[in-house]
């Protein structure tokens, strides 16, 4: 297969170690920015080009859409309209996706919106030992995930790049990309409350802070902190369960279970993988949601996480932030 990365940013540039990883090598690249088109060009031996008519008469086999947020769906529409399976990061902005789901289904055209965390090594092991009942009925939790935000690209200014803009600001991207992961591991939500606000003097017109209240349709109550501000970088969750309590801690790539039963804690490793230089977070998870993707386009299936359940997850976003700004309680 022949993929197109549009966007040869951070995480282009981290798709295309991926696709390569996977065994594929026929991979061109778009920008329109010079400089990120030389260094792409340069590092990783592709093809570029700076305008996506050029990128597209090339006839690439599906399109990896790495553009800031607020330029996915003109890029998506691309795709569609060329009839091309796409993939797309993590979405925050809702302008144009309805009409793109609706242009998708009736041009029959597969769309893989990312759900990196799902492919987390931390979340897959919750998840197994919470559907094993390792502490019986999960009754509530508190999650923490924070990152200073200049901490995200050491390379360049947040200034310029999308997460010091208010509608894609960084925490308010973070929020849904968690968010992801949290509903399909607890469930629907009924209810949020929350706050949200600047508190920080990062040098940006955004909300830095996001605290959820949310209850569950099963009746479960968690507590979710997404900030910009943290130093250093956390992803900290304890659950409590009728029978016992589990952790995961991303910072020590560790997961631990209280036995209740027994009064102990248990802990595994979860592994380190393979972290690229001036990156945070393991190429594994990323790479393995690109499988997936690819996947999809070889057996003309549509993905477990889609279009429709991001445009979900989205409106819950809005409706914390309108929880926030109205100090009501949204209920679902």
């Amino acid at each position: 297969m022949k993929f197109l990365i549009v966007g040869l940013g951070s995480m282009g540039k981290r798709r295309i170690r991926n696709l390569k990883a996977l065994g594929m090598d026929l991979i061109t690249g778009f920008d329109v920015r010079e400089d990120r088109r030389l260094e792409a060009a340069e590092h990783y031996q592709i093809k570029v080009y700076n305008r996506i008519e050029d990128a597209m008469a090339a006839e690439p086999d599906a399109l990896v859409i790495s553009v800031p947020p607020d330029l996915h769906v003109q890029y998506a529409m691309v795709a569609i309209n060329a009839g091309k399976p796409f993939f797309t990061e993590a979405s925050v902005v809702t302008d144009g996706m309805e009409e793109m789901i609706k242009q998708m289904r009736f041009r029959g055209v597969i769309g893989f919106p990312s759900c990196t965390m799902r492919f987390f090594p931390g979340p897959r092991r919750i998840k197994t030992l919470v559907k094993n009942g390792a502490i019986g009925q999960p009754l509530a939790w508190l999650y923490h995930c924070g990152q200073y935000l200049p901490d995200w690209h050491p390379f360049e200014s947040i200034q310029d790049f999308y997460v010091s803009k208010r509608e894609t600001g960084g925490c308010r991207e973070i929020v849904p990309f968690e968010l992801v992961w949290l509903t399909d591991l607890f469930g629907a939500v009924k209810e949020i409350t929350a706050q949200t606000g600047k508190i920080s003097d990062l040098p940006c017109d955004i909300d830095d802070i996001y605290q959820l209240q949310i209850k569950h349709a099963n009746s479960s109550v968690g507590s979710l902190i997404v900030d910009v501000i943290a130093q250093p970088a956390v992803r900290h969750i304890r659950i409590l369960g009728s029978k016992g309590t589990l952790e995961w801690e991303n910072s020590r790539r560790i997961v631990r279970v209280y036995w209740a039963d027994q009064g102990r804690w248990v802990e595994e490793s979860l592994g380190l993988g393979t972290v690229e230089k001036r990156y945070l977070e393991p190429e594994e998870p990323y790479m393995e949601e690109l499988k997936a993707f690819i996947d999809c386009i070889k057996t003309n299936t549509a993905p477990a996480y889609t279009f429709e359940h991001d445009l979900e997850i989205l409106k819950l976003l809005q409706a914390a932030e309108y929880s926030s700004a109205s100090g009501q309680r949204i209920a679902f």
